[in-house]
């Protein structure tokens, strides 16, 4: 599978680059290297099913975010903030209002 990046180039899929960007966002959390591996895997087989042969980098973006934020919400944090770059302080604190309102809404 190829992956269309932000600049239009297109590389090869690489599992490692995934894993490596999880560990990252999960260090130091209490989320093991089995549960890093089966979001891998989850992402991998959702992409499997829905494109044939290229994705947008965002998509797998977007899917290990969704991931994250179900297992860990420090981790995804952690992730969105390099993903998506957050360009002030602003960005970041509407982002988490996000995070903060979807915990509030799903615990009523």
């Amino acid at each position: 599978m190829l992956v269309v990046k932000r600049d239009g180039q297109r590389v090869d899929y690489d599992r490692s680059k995934v894993i490596a960007g999880l560990i990252a966002a999960c260090q130091k959390r209490p989320v093991s290297i089995e549960t890093i591996e089966n979001i891998a895997s989850e992402v991998e087989h959702e992409l499997a099913a829905d494109f044939a042969t290229e994705v947008d980098s965002m998509k797998i973006g977007e899917l290990l975010m969704t991931k994250l934020s179900e297992i860990d919400k420090v981790a995804y944090v952690r992730f969105a903030s390099v993903y998506r770059s957050f360009k002030d302080v602003d960005e970041f604190m509407k982002e988490l209002r996000g995070l903060l309102d979807n915990e509030k809404g799903s615990s009523d």
